[in-house]
């Protein structure tokens, strides 16, 4: 239950950040250098690193999109007929989870260490 939950969770919520924040990253750019300045430096420092708010956003987008994409994975098994027994579904449960974590600390680990 908590899978589908955190599933339609990171959906909206990727739709609702995501989209916020490149509509904010347009109207910035539309509205000239001052305004792309501002924006650039709430998110990055000097030499293009992330600010503690970068990462927040980067890394929570980036862990929603990874939850996002293995329930959809686990969800697309169960059409397929497989995964029903409670104990292969309690796995496959747990599973996407815990390789959500991995996948965002392996891509972030791969950013940041220069790829």
């Amino acid at each position: 239950m908590l899978v589908s939950i955190l599933h339609r969770v990171t959906g909206d919520g990727m739709a609702l950040v995501g989209s916020l924040l490149f509509v904010w990253w347009l109207a910035a750019l539309a509205s000239g250098a001052e305004a792309y300045g501002w924006f650039l430096k709430l998110f990055t420092l000097d030499g293009g690193k992330l600010t503690p708010l970068g990462y927040l956003f980067g890394i929570g987008l980036t862990l929603a999109f990874f939850q996002h994409m293995m329930s959809g994975i686990r969800h697309l098994m169960l059409d397929t007929g497989a995964g029903y027994e409670l104990r292969a579904n309690k796995t496959f449960a747990q599973a996407t989870m815990v390789v959500s974590i991995i996948l965002t600390v392996a891509y972030w680990a791969y950013l940041l260490a220069g790829k």
